[in-house]
């Protein structure tokens, strides 16, 4: 298909015609309320669809040749973990096309020091919890110890660094218009709250809605700078149950007034856990509904350059020149960007030592459209079989005009060497429905990356499946979430209990209970938003867990170390002269013909940043021959004897 065309929105239209569908039909009949809260047969429709995808899946698996006789099983019960996710009512019982169905992130690190990652779920309403890892899968929770709950504020998403270089895990949250907040890790588990001191709490200028936040050290000076992208305005000054602030009736349209754009902000880390806003000094005063960034030494200089996502509109990539000032330079490297990005992320998908670039785009992945504008057509088709017709549609050409220079759907940027890219997404299988963010790892330790995409949308869609793209040794993306057990669910739970209305009380009002009265529940499917890669039960392949969407996670346990003999290794990294996290560095490991790269940007999920070993699976190799660390110093670091595998590597930075 042809994917450099105008794009449009995902969800407007269908919802207004759901919803009036729902409004019309709900009060008829007590007995028809599930049939009505789900009008695209989520349950006998969609399980019969997923069974066929498998069946298709499992036999496309025969002509695969990336080890794939693996599976992932749900062990959340059995994990510990009791987090559920809550929503405002804004993107749950009162519904409308506003940002907040977006959901939140989630972060993952070693908090007290005992050697095993901790995770960090982010939550809207009800509060953010940390779960301190026990070891074998299992978790306890330490939020309230931690003090890191902000149980009264309305969050979007966590980043774990480590600030001052003191070696622990500082934690960064964001959230929508309450102020964004810095925890220091005092050790053992325990955070104090320094925002205020930092410089990074409230300032003259009314809190902004928050999103994702980057640390990077874009001066090579040691010490992590942050930068925080910027949604734009979607909400009004009118708060709802729980403190939230109630979304614009046109929020989803909010892009197309200049007047409501918020700039994302560039922090420079001046030590002693103090922060300054440079982006003007550093010509960095981007605007664009933004949801989250990534940052990579593209042009080998030395210094982080800064890839912004845009979820309407195009995205921008701003050249470092050598830490004193940002360069807008998107059409050079990416003339064409997807209209609605969500999630992103550099990694070697190829083993040929360069940074190729996977943006993954929601708003507009699963529409379709055929405008005249003008005098030209502007046409675009359905990516897959996964999309619905109810998605389309039909854009304005005004709408369109700044439209006219993006692509449809997901994009794969492959590095072609010099500073050239090509965009490759249909030709190698990573497009995917619906989707929000990816983690990017070696889930079957074959050296080539793969990648999980939490995708879907909740209530009041249809169900939508998470994917998991096998890398077919380093030629192809496969659809494998089937064949891996990730798809379907576990006990088949593609749909829950949402929320219930009192329609003899507070929701009355509520179109959905025209007619009704008493309590009434309402279902909606589940969806991902979240997720993180990483090795839960010290076996020595990679989990995943995820944050779900008005629901608890999924604790997904990989059993592939029983199904083969494995080979990896993990490695920590130590910065000296460079921060002490080792971000921005790059790793080479060496072994036969093959040398396996990791750019070191602690990137992983929807929204988030971890603090996380890196992790290499090896396929069949039992030794190393060499290994490079490039720090961000420019000290170049080699290895060559007795490198042990199957384990964890401490690597700190020579002095």
């Amino acid at each position: 298909m042809n994917k450099n065309q105008p794009i449009k929105s995902l969800r407007c239209a269908a919802l207004l015609l759901i919803l009036g569908s729902m409004r019309a039909l709900f009060g008829a009949d007590a007995a028809a309320a599930r049939q009505i809260i789900n009008p695209f047969g989520l349950n006998e429709n969609t399980l019969r669809s997923l069974e066929e995808n498998k069946q298709k899946q499992l036999q496309a698996a025969k002509s695969w040749k990336a080890f794939h006789n693996f599976q992932f099983a749900d062990r959340y019960e059995e994990s510990g973990i009791r987090f559920e996710h809550q929503p405002v009512d804004d993107a749950a019982k009162d519904y409308k096309a506003v940002h907040y169905d977006h959901g939140t992130g989630m972060a993952v690190a070693d908090v007290d020091g005992d050697g095993r990652l901790d995770i960090y779920f982010v939550n809207q309403l009800g509060g953010n919890q940390l779960w301190r890892n026990l070891g074998h899968g299992k978790f306890e929770n330490i939020t309230a110890t931690a003090g890191v709950g902000l149980e009264d504020k309305i969050c979007v998403t966590a980043s774990f660094a480590d600030i001052d270089n003191d070696g622990l895990a500082d934690l960064f949250v964001t959230t929508v218009r309450m102020g964004n907040f810095l925890f220091k890790n005092l050790g053992h588990g325990n955070f104090k709250d320094i925002t205020l001191e930092s410089g990074l709490g409230p300032g003259r200028a009314p809190a902004r809605h928050s999103s994702g936040a980057v640390f990077f050290d874009f001066n090579n000076d040691g010490l992590l700078d942050l930068f925080i992208t910027h949604v734009g305005v979607y909400t009004t000054n009118d708060k709802g149950r729980g403190g939230f602030y109630l979304g614009r009736e046109d929020a989803f349209f909010g892009w197309r007034y200049p007047a409501r754009s918020e700039q994302s902000i560039l922090y420079q880390n001046l030590g002693g856990g103090k922060f300054k806003d440079v982006s003007k000094e550093m010509g960095l005063e981007h605007r664009g509904w933004s949801g989250d960034a990534t940052f990579c030494d593209l042009n080998e200089d030395g210094y982080p350059d800064l890839y912004v996502l845009s979820m309407s509109g195009e995205d921008k990539y701003y050249e470092n020149d050598h830490g004193k000032r940002f360069v807008e330079k998107t059409g050079d490297y990416f003339p064409k960007t997807p209209w609605g990005s969500m999630g992103v992320k550099f990694f070697d998908y190829n083993l040929d030592g360069l940074m190729d670039l996977f943006v993954t785009d929601m708003h507009s992945d699963m529409t379709g459209a055929q405008i005249k504008a003008g005098e030209k057509d502007y046409s675009a088709r359905f990516e897959k079989q996964k999309s619905e017709a109810w998605c389309s549609i039909e854009w304005t050409p005004e709408n369109l005009a700044r439209a006219s220079n993006c692509i449809l759907g997901n994009a794969f940027y492959q590095n072609q060497g010099d500073g050239k890219f090509i965009e490759v997404s249909d030709k190698i299988g990573a497009e995917t429905y619906w989707p929000w963010g990816i983690s990017v790892a070696d889930l079957n330790a074959d050296g080539y990356e793969d990648v999980f995409v939490s995708a879907g949308m909740g209530y009041p869609l249809r169900y939508a499946i998470n994917s998991v793209l096998l890398n077919d040794r380093g030629q192809r993306f496969v659809d494998s979430e089937f064949v891996l057990g990730v798809e379907p669910r576990k006990d088949n739970r593609i749909e829950k209990e949402f929320f219930t209305l009192d329609c003899s009380g507070a929701d009355k009002k509520n179109p959905l209970c025209r007619h009704k009265t008493g309590l009434v529940t309402v279902l909606g499917s589940t969806s991902s938003r979240s997720s993180v890669a990483v090795d839960l039960d010290d076996d020595g392949d990679l989990d995943i867990v995820t944050n779900e969407w008005n629901d608890h996670p999924q604790v997904l346990i990989s059993n592939l170390s029983d199904r083969k003999q494995i080979h990896y290794l993990k490695i920590k990294l130590i910065g000296t002269v460079s921060n002490r996290d080792g971000l921005g560095s790059t790793v080479k490991v060496h072994c036969g013909s093959k040398t396996y790269t990791r750019y070191h940007d602690g990137k992983s999920g929807y929204l988030s940043q971890s603090s996380m070993p890196l992790y290499f699976g090896l396929d069949d190799a039992t030794r190393i021959d060499r290994l490079e660390v490039l720090w961000t110093s420019g000290k170049k670091q080699i290895l060559t004897d007795r490198i042990p595998t199957n384990t964890l590597l401490t690597i700190t930075e020579d002095r």
